[in-house]
C-alpha cells in the first residue's frame, strides 16, 4: 500500500529528508524526520528515524548504496532494525544508550560513548559528528560542512511540525503550547533540564557553535532553512559563556 505521509525533500544539494507525522504518547505532535546526505564517495549515510516505508527506500537507492545507518540518541532506535535488513553491508553506529533499548540482535560497527573520542567511523570527510555525554539522551549532532546544515534529533526542536503534518489534514501545532522553538523560553529552559553534566553540555554546545552552519534538520519540527547559528545560540545560551 502506497504511502500518503511522507514528504519526500532534497532540502539542499545532495540532503534529503524523510518528514512524517508522529505524535508523543499519541497525543503531543512532535512529527519524525529521517535524513540522507549523499557523500563525496557516491555512499549514503542516513540518520534513521522514521519507517524505511516503499517510498523512502526507493528515493534512498536512487541516490546511492547505504554505507551508514545511523542512530542519533537513545530514543531514536525504533527503525535501526529494518534499515539494516534491507541494508546489510551498511555499517550501523548510535550511542551505547540507543544499543541498550534497541533490538539485542543487532550488531554495531560503531558506538558513541563506549569507543575513543576520537575514533573515526569513516564518515568523517562529509559529516562531523559530536556526542553530548551530557545530555540526558545522549544525543549526536552532525554538520555537513558542504551544505551548511546541521542535523540533529532532540538538541534543538523547532515546533509545530508543520511540513510533517502537512499531509494529515491537521496543523501539527501543540495544544495549549502551540510553538516550541529554539527562541523561546521554554526551549531555554528544556536546553538546561537536559543537561545532565554541566561542564560537558558547555563543552559540546560551543563545539557545535563553532560549525559553520546555516540550516539545521531536526527530527521534530520544521526544518531551519536559514538563520540556524543564531537559533542555536539562542537555545543553548545557558552554555554560551565561556567564563561560566
Amino acid at each position: 500500500m502506497a504511502d500518503k505521509l511522507t514528504v519526500i525533500r532534497e532540502v539542499t544539494t545532495n540532503v534529503w529528508t524523510f518528514s512524517r507525522p508522529f505524535a508523543r504518547f499519541g497525543l503531543v505532535p512532535i512529527g519524525g524526520r529521517s535524513t540522507a546526505v549523499k557523500m563525496s564517495n557516491g555512499g549514503v549515510w542516513v540518520l534513521a528515524s522514521t519507517a524505511l516505508n516503499p517510498e523512502t527506500k526507493a528515493k534512498i537507492d536512487e541516490l546511492g548504496p547505504v554505507q551508514y545507518i545511523i542512530g542519533a540518541d537513545a530514543v531514536h532506535h525504533l527503525f535501526l532494525g529494518e534499515f539494516k535488513k534491507a541494508y546489510p553491508t551498511a555499517k550501523l553506529i548510535a550511542p551505547e544508550a540507543a544499543i541498550a533499548r534497541a533490538d539485542k540482535t543487532l550488531v554495531f560497527d560503531g558506538v558513541w560513548g563506549r569507543d575513543a573520542p576520537d575514533t573515526a567511523y569513516g564518515f568523517e570527510e562529509d559529516v562531523k559528528a559530536c556526542y553530548f555525554s551530557g545530555f540526558k539522551n545522549k544525543d549526536v549532532a552532525f554538520f555537513h560542512p558542504a551544505s551548511k546544515t546541521m542535523i540533529q534529533a532532540d538538541l534543538l526542536f523547532n515546533l509545530p511540525c508543520t511540513e510533517q503534518y502537512s499531509k494529515t489534514g491537521s496543523s501539527g501545532a501543540v495544544p495549549l503550547v502551540g510553538g516550541f522553538g529554539p527562541a523561546s523560553w521554554l526551549h531555554g529552559k528544556f536546553a538546561a533540564a537536559m543537561g545532565a553534566d554541566k561542564a560537558a553540555m558547555k563543552r559540546d554546545a560551543q563545539t557545535v557553535a563553532a560549525w559553520d552552519f546555516d540550516r539545521i534538520i531536526p527530527c521534530h519540527g520544521d526544518v531551519i532553512e536559514t538563520g540556524g547559528k543564531q537559533a542555536w545560540l539562542a537555545a543553548y545560551k545557558v552554555y554560551m559563556d565561556p567564563a561560566a
